[in-house]
């Protein structure tokens, strides 16, 4: 069983994937005319009236923050360590240009999980992959194998995980039994799973961008006090990406590649995760393409923002002489430019960091299960207790061949979510397009459903009507 597995992950994750998901930048950055960069500074204009919100809905600012509590993980601070121990420094490169790419499919998918989202019973809005290939291309057995991909790896595995991390964090730091620290997690989990997403949502606006914030303002201090040495770093990171710090193209090769495959993962660009908090908002400007340049700004944060500051710490402390690996590489660098509480810092970061993991994770899964079930109560409720146990069980094992399954499971869903991307990829450029173009002539962009009639049978008409406005 294991060997399958493992050959299945080396499948998609060893070329297809890879390949797959650079493409897919690719053709949306050219055929969005380079969206990313032309309108960089659009973006936070965006995010000046993402707070803008009905009373009983969720603002943009709010699915950004839920989209980032799932996205800013392990990944941050482990998997940065992990890139640039296996690849050298050049991997940092390699990660920018992944996340520059993945900006516009972020932007794609994004914007599509808002044009096809619906409304549940309880008013909430919910969408993603799953609804956009029922809604956009008429194929709910795709939605379906994306939504049982997402819940058994985001739901439920990913929440071991993250819980693991946290638990192994507080007893190598202070010695708590991770049983203990596994009900602990239990019980604020279920404080706020079981108030909905919109519970979800109000918890992540609140702790999201200040865990973020005080994570980069420390690895700023760090640049600070070593800013005669950064023309330096930055010097190695573009010399080593291309191969020219170490002989051979093996150096190239593994700078790429761990950098690529470190940058998908933290980023999740492509992989149809993030869209499932982008369609809950109720965006501003009122068009589906406003919430995709909100979520592009999240790909931005995670990568090039917060991963940046992990890989500054770690270079500024000649990672040569670090002997650790994964986080404790992270705890030895930022050690030795602050002192002993850098090591307590960098584990308080990955508890915050894993915890709103759990949560962003959670509101993911929920929003498909109710793909499947259409809002069933009772297996709402069952779910969030097998969400609960999986996050116990994690806080005290770790089974290698459940951490490979979910890599399986993740990789099937990026897979199914590319391809009905790419499919939907029409429907795409003219969003963007309408969107700039009202843009262009000095106006707020507004979405009007009847300059989309090939549309009008796949929408929600209660959401997205003739008269330009979302009703919240």
């Amino acid at each position: 069983m294991n060997e399958i597995v493992n050959w299945l992950n080396d499948v998609l994750w060893g070329n297809l994937l890879i390949y797959l998901l650079l493409g897919t930048g690719v053709l949306f950055t050219v055929r969005t005319k380079f969206i990313q960069f032309r309108h960089f500074g659009h973006m936070f204009s965006v995010m000046k009236s993402s707070r803008k919100c009905d009373a009983s809905g969720i603002s943009s600012f709010q699915a950004l923050c839920t989209s980032l509590a799932a996205r800013v993980g392990t990944g941050n601070l482990a998997g940065v360590a992990v890139a640039v121990t296996l690849g050298g420094p050049g991997a940092v490169f390699w990660m920018w240009l992944i996340a520059l790419l993945g900006m516009a499919t972020s932007f794609a998918e994004s914007s599509l999980a808002q044009l096809y989202k619906v409304k549940d019973s309880d008013g909430n809005f919910r969408g993603g992959p799953s609804y956009y290939m029922e809604q956009g291309l008429g194929k709910r057995w795709m939605g379906v194998v994306f939504a049982i991909c997402l819940i058994i790896a985001f739901g439920l595995v990913f929440n071991a995980v993250q819980a693991n991390s946290i638990a192994s964090a507080l007893h190598e730091a202070f010695g708590f039994e991770k049983y203990l620290v596994g009900i602990v997690l239990v019980i604020a989990a279920a404080l706020i799973i079981f108030g909905g997403i919109r519970s979800i949502a109000r918890f992540a606006e609140l702790v999201v961008p200040v865990m973020a914030l005080a994570y980069v303002v420390v690895a700023l201090l760090v640049v600070l006090a070593n800013i005669q040495q950064m023309p330096e770093v930055f010097g190695l990171i573009f010399r080593s990406a291309f191969g020219f710090e170490e002989a051979g193209a093996g150096a190239l090769g593994a700078a790429m590649m761990n950098g690529i495959k470190r940058g998908l993962f933290s980023n999740e660009a492509g992989m149809g995760s993030a869209p499932n908090a982008a369609a809950t908002a109720t965006p501003y400007p009122p068009h589906p393409a406003s919430q995709g340049y909100v979520q592009m700004l999240g790909v931005f944060i995670d990568t090039v923002v917060i991963c940046t500051a992990t890989a500054a710490i770690i270079l500024l402390s000649h990672n040569e002489q670090l002997t650790g690996d994964g986080i404790a590489l992270t705890q030895q660098a930022l050690s030795g430019q602050v002192g002993a509480w850098g090591s307590y810092f960098v584990g308080i970061a990955i508890i915050f960091f894993a915890f709103t993991s759990i949560v962003g994770n959670y509101s993911y899964a929920e929003t498909n299960l109710i793909f499947l079930e259409h809002n069933h109560k009772a297996g709402l409720w069952i779910f969030r207790l097998l969400v609960l146990a999986m996050v116990m069980v994690g806080a005290v094992v770790k089974i290698d061949i459940i951490w490979n399954l979910a890599d399986v499971s993740m990789g099937f869903m990026a897979l199914v979510n590319l391809v009905a991307i790419l499919m939907l990829s029409g429907v795409v450029v003219k969003l963007a397009s309408d969107y700039n173009r009202q843009l262009d002539a000095g106006k707020v962009p507004s979405f009007n459903s009847d300059e989309y009639p090939e549309l009008k049978q796949q929408i929600d008409k209660d959401i997205w009507s003739g008269s330009s406005k979302q009703k919240a």
